[in-house]
């Protein structure tokens, strides 16, 4: 399915009835990150899960990739597909753009559920900081058309010792296969560098946490994530008690492809045991003044 906006086509996954699931994937992802659990989801919600500008079959082109421009987008998606709120669930870069939309959105967000994400700390694959680099587009293009080769050795090299790959190397594989094609690329780029540098997350959503303290907040992390630690995710639930935190023993850094089963049982629990939040134009004011 395609909405158009600002005369642009953006895709997305979608479909069932009910409150509104708006899941948003990572950096060199799509909507196919989540398709291992959209049809569970759909049961009992409306999931949408967009590919961000540039990703995916979404059009890129030149443009702002900025955290709050990729907000804002979502922002005017939901608002076209008919939803005025909505339950945002960010994996990775998707995680840091869910708290972007519910910082400059507030009022549209009733639950916030980030997944590894992006945004609570410094720390970052050097893999990802090596692409902040300038002349990273050369290297890039020229290895990009390896990564499904690469991906398809690694697993067989896994067979031959009796092991399986697990969905995250196969998934990382295909996003970087897909940086071979320059439109992708450039959006990769571009958003890349928006939140990341040589020295690691540029962007840190620490001095506006507070301001989820009236928001029911679940944060998801896999215990092996070799992208973004899951210190970050125990360091945010630290920070806010009021938050739930999940920790996917064996996961990596895409959980919810990796246990869906689990990933599904957690969220609908989630979402079951905590209503949405209402907002308060004056409480949520009086936090800045008080912060």
């Amino acid at each position: 399915m395609t909405a158009a906006l600002h005369g642009r086509e953006t895709a997305y996954l979608g479909g069932g009835e009910g409150p509104a699931l708006l899941l948003i994937h990572g950096m060199a992802g799509s909507s196919e990150n989540w398709r291992g659990v959209l049809e569970p989801l759909a049961q009992r919600h409306t999931v949408i899960a967009p590919d961000l500008p540039g990703h995916g079959v979404s059009a890129g082109g030149r443009g702002d990739y900025s955290l709050g421009s990729l907000a804002a987008g979502l922002r005017d998606l939901l608002l076209s597909l008919g939803h005025e709120r909505a339950t945002l669930i960010g994996h990775s870069l998707g995680g840091g753009i869910a708290m972007q939309f519910s910082y400059q959105f507030p009022e549209m967000v009733e639950r916030l559920v980030l997944v590894s994400s992006g945004g609570l700390g410094p720390e970052v694959s050097p893999v990802l900081r090596a692409a902040a680099l300038p002349g990273a587009d050369i290297f890039i293009s020229a290895t990009a058309g390896l990564g499904q080769r690469v991906g398809g050795t690694i697993g067989r090299g896994l067979g031959a010792i009796g092991m399986q790959p697990g969905p995250d190397v196969a998934e990382v594989a295909r996003g970087y296969a897909s940086l071979a094609e320059p439109r992708r690329r450039k959006a990769f780029l571009a958003t890349l560098r928006s939140v990341v540098g040589t020295e690691g997350q540029r962007v840190s959503a620490s001095d506006r946490l507070y301001l989820a303290e009236s928001i029911p907040l679940m944060i998801v992390w896999g215990a092996r994530d070799p992208i973004i630690p899951v210190r970050h995710g125990e360091d945010a639930h630290r920070t806010l008690p009021g938050s739930r935190l999940e920790i996917f023993e064996g996961a990596g850094h895409l959980p919810q492809l990796e246990q869906p089963g689990h990933f599904i049982a957690v969220l609908e629990r989630f979402i079951a045991e905590n209503e949405p939040a209402p907002f308060d134009r004056d409480e949520w004011l009086a936090r800045f003044k008080t912060a």
